[in-house]
């Protein structure tokens, strides 16, 4: 018997704990406010054993390292290995983000985290209509292998983890294959690398839309043509990092944050394993992008919760063995949608709490914003305090001391199973629809997600959620106590790159490569097998996105 209290300790806890809210605890004479979760979740005065008297330690929670691993995913957790050190980097043309990554690194970043510019992500090149006003802004321009030939030059990327913010898989295909292919002309093999490709379909269908998109079936493929080919040629790498961080950014709750990645890395273990690969061989790979959000246990019970879900599903509906295919990793960003333009260096503390429930929750790597994201990309200086900020909770506050310090809490594990009640209820809505593929396309998701955000901002205009500095505590006439950043002129750079690329390439091989392309999507194969190939040839990333969309076609998102 593993329960923690016996029946009749707890009658007797609720019947004292009755008698002390009818006795003692005194709400203030028409008091009316509704404390819930930023979720919605009903909150307690108080909770008691009364709570968990269902839960069973050993099958419920366990210890660290073990089944079902909702007390951490290693045994030894941060007293082993502490988390990386991944803080975001990106902007303009690749030469500057290059000296932002070994800035970055020398002091004391254990990790490359890369995002790449709107073009770039949405498939274009940097010289195309459509794009070419956003050039080098919200991340690095890379049009060409050239481009990740100069954004990784000078660092040792067979010794340092590298993430590539390639979150659509239009993008992914391209970019992922440029930094393979020239880790291979680098004489790096590809069984050396280490690092995690964002690589989300629902990032391309659902939250971050661009003109041309593809058809979520085929968006969908990209995504799982990138993980075959990582499980068969850079075991060590992550080829996916479902973006529940992106998902939360556009407004839904934690609970739909963590349906959606799960339902997502669902159907892609499905799709691999009617490709013919069993499942230990591709879901040790497999890995999770969250965001630490401003409400503090929620988030925590949201890690938690996630790590208990991922568990069952891979061992009971996939049959998973190897204990790797049961941990749910992920990496955790601190939420951009909550830093405030409004008195930005207070940006600081909600960070850095931000980052303490991600620690707190078992994360294994970890970003903190910048204070200055609300207004601009970060500075070296905004970055570097991000970064101190992450050493400084790892290094000074002690919390790496024990593994889950909030376990067995009451409260904590009340909302664990709350939050787990919620994101299954979802779970069975989606497969009820067919699955993550087909609830995208219907645009169901988008409805979720819309009203979710709607929600949200409702609160904050109506003072019902206190945002310190936007809608109390304001400032009359605040002066800007930031410097803000510019982004280097990036679109000429890119424009001359091009010229000279395209003068200097063999048309021949790129009429080769780009025909090698076409044939793989007529004849349904693997993408990324050809396309690390064909970028060699310095074929750009607009003409590969183009080709795609030349065999798949385009869709348009439906109106609800």
């Amino acid at each position: 018997m593993s329960r923690l209290f016996d029946k009749n300790a707890i009658e007797d806890i609720d019947r004292e704990k009755d008698q002390w809210q009818k006795e003692i605890y005194q709400p203030a004479e028409g008091e009316e406010k509704v404390f819930e979760t930023l979720s919605g979740i009903p909150v307690e005065p108080l909770y008691t054993p009364a709570h968990t008297a269902g839960m069973d330690y050993l099958n419920d929670l366990g210890f660290p390292g073990q089944e079902p691993y909702v007390r951490g995913v290693y045994p030894t957790m941060y007293r082993g290995r502490t988390w990386t050190l991944r803080q975001l980097a990106g902007f303009g043309p690749a030469e500057e983000t290059n000296k932002r990554y070994k800035f970055l690194l020398k002091e004391g970043a254990t990790g490359i985290n890369g995002v790449f510019d709107y073009p770039t992500l949405r498939g274009f090149d940097s010289t195309d209509p459509f794009a070419r006003a956003d050039a080098g802004r919200g991340g690095v321009a890379i049009d060409t292998i050239e481009d990740m030939r100069i954004l990784f030059e000078g660092i040792p990327i067979d010794k340092i983890s590298t993430s590539l913010v390639t979150c659509q898989p239009i993008c992914n295909i391209s970019v992922q294959s440029m930094y393979f292919a020239s880790a291979e002309m680098r004489n790096v093999p590809l069984d050396k690398l280490t690092g995690t490709s964002q690589n989300d379909f629902l990032m391309e269908t659902v939250i971050t839309v661009a003109p041309e998109l593809l058809p979520p079936r085929f968006s969908f493929k990209l995504s799982c043509d990138a993980i075959e080919y990582c499980t068969k040629h850079v075991p060590r790498w992550n080829p996916i990092s479902f973006a529940g961080y992106n998902y939360r950014e556009s407004g839904c709750s934690a609970a739909q944050e963590v349906a959606f990645v799960i339902a997502n890395a669902t159907a892609c273990s499905e799709e691999l394993i009617l490709r013919g690969l069993e499942v230990d061989s591709f879901a040790p790979r497999l890995s999770f992008f969250l965001s630490a959000h401003n409400d503090f246990f929620e988030e925590i019970a949201k890690y938690r919760a996630a790590r208990r879900i991922w568990f069952h599903i891979m061992k009971e509906r996939f049959g998973a063995k190897d204990p790797r295919s049961l941990r749910l990793r992920f990496h955790v960003q601190t939420a951009g949608v909550a830093l405030t333009a409004q008195q930005p260096l207070n940006n600081i503390s909600r960070a850095a709490y931000h980052a303490l429930s991600a620690v707190l929750g078992g994360a294994q790597s970890v970003h903190i914003d910048g204070y200055d994201e609300a207004l601009c990309t970060p500075t070296e200086l905004s970055s570097l305090t991000a970064l101190r900020t992450n050493q400084i909770l790892q290094l000074e506050t002690r919390a790496t001391n024990t593994i889950d310090p909030l376990g067995g809490s009451y409260f904590v594990e009340t909302l664990t199973n709350k939050v787990e009640e919620e994101t299954l209820r979802l779970l069975d809505e989606i497969d009820g629809m067919g699955g993550i593929v087909k609830a995208a396309a219907t645009g169901w998701i988008h409805k979720e997600i819309s009203n979710s955000a709607y929600e949200y901002q409702q609160a904050i205009e109506s003072g019902k959620m206190p945002i310190v500095g936007v809608n109390c505590y304001q400032m009359e006439e605040e002066e800007l106590p930031v410097d803000l950043f510019q982004v280097p002129e990036t679109l000429q750079i890119q424009e001359q790159k091009l010229k000279r690329i395209k003068n200097e390439r063999n048309g021949s091989h790129v009429r080769e490569a780009l025909d090698a392309v076409a044939r793989c999507c007529e004849q349904d194969g693997n993408l990324m097998e050809v396309i690390v190939e064909s970028v060699k040839s310095r074929v750009t990333q607009g003409e590969i996105s183009q080709t795609l969309k030349g065999s798949y076609g385009t869709w348009e998102p439906p109106l609800f």
